[in-house]
């Protein structure tokens, strides 16, 4: 507890970050991502509890989205925290999530931008450079990726989440079993519950969506807007495929889905 408090930045509870919106001189065009439908001039996105969760089909812009909070926050695009620069940048990163960034807004109370930024195709490429550092450093590597996949996903999930700051996680499913996930889900639902940290998450994972307490958001093409858990398409379909899988894939099979 001790630890906590000599590292603690704020005895504010999260959310942190409060809200965005799109700048009077934001520069929107016809070009992506200043074209995603759900992004005008009367944009505006509010966060009110510990955990945003955002949900939607692929290309609606969720992760680039997520990615654009991090450039705000001052966190690396290919993923990581502040001062990480883990992944060659000259060659192919998806800047749009920055690109989006500049167009915007943040109101924060406080400015908590210490955290990170998860991504999980570059998660690798983060666990390497946090070994090297901590050897420069002649401190003990972590070693993530001496576990399993999925466990040394949770590991650092776990460990990096116990401080205070805000957490960004761009579909963290992509990694996880569904018995990791639930792991995940522990260490989610304790930050919503105590409100030491802020954690904005993409997610496709049903599992993942139903944090206690948390916001879930859905972003379409017309904005982003409150869902219920048993409302999203995402929970329908694994509900669908658990209760008849035979006539789910039947159904799939033929298109009628």
């Amino acid at each position: 507890m001790s630890a906590m408090r000599k590292t603690r930045l704020t005895s504010l509870p999260a959310p942190y970050l409060k809200r965005l919106w799109v700048r009077e001189d934001g520069a929107l065009s016809e070009q992506y991502p200043f074209n995603l439908p759900w992004l005008d001039k009367d944009f505006a996105l509010d966060f009110a509890t510990p955990v945003t969760i955002i949900v939607g089909e692929n290309g609606t812009g969720k992760s680039t989205l997520i990615e654009a909070v991090a450039a705000l926050c001052g966190f690396d695009e290919a993923g990581g925290g502040k001062g990480y620069m883990p992944v060659d940048h000259s060659r192919a990163v998806d800047r749009s999530g920055a690109l989006l960034a500049s167009a915007l807004r943040a109101a924060w109370l406080p400015k908590v931008t210490a955290g990170w930024f998860f991504r999980a195709e570059s998660f690798f490429s983060v666990a390497r450079f946090l070994d090297e550092a901590a050897r420069d450093a002649n401190a003990a590597p972590p070693d993530f990726l001496s576990w399993s996949h999925g466990e040394g996903f949770v590991r650092f999930f776990e460990e990096r989440m116990s401080k205070q700051g805000i957490y960004l996680l761009d579909e963290p499913e992509s990694a996880l079993s569904p018995k990791r996930q639930l792991e995940l889900l522990r260490p989610l639902h304790a930050i919503q519950r105590s409100a030491n940290a802020q954690i904005i998450m993409a997610t496709h994972s049903p599992i993942l969506m139903a944090v206690p307490g948390a916001r879930l958001l859905e972003i379409t093409r017309g904005g982003l807007a409150e869902i219920e858990l048993r409302d999203t398409r995402h929970f329908k379909l694994y509900r669908d495929f658990t209760l008849n899988p035979d006539d789910f894939v039947d159904r799939a099979l033929r298109n009628e889905m």
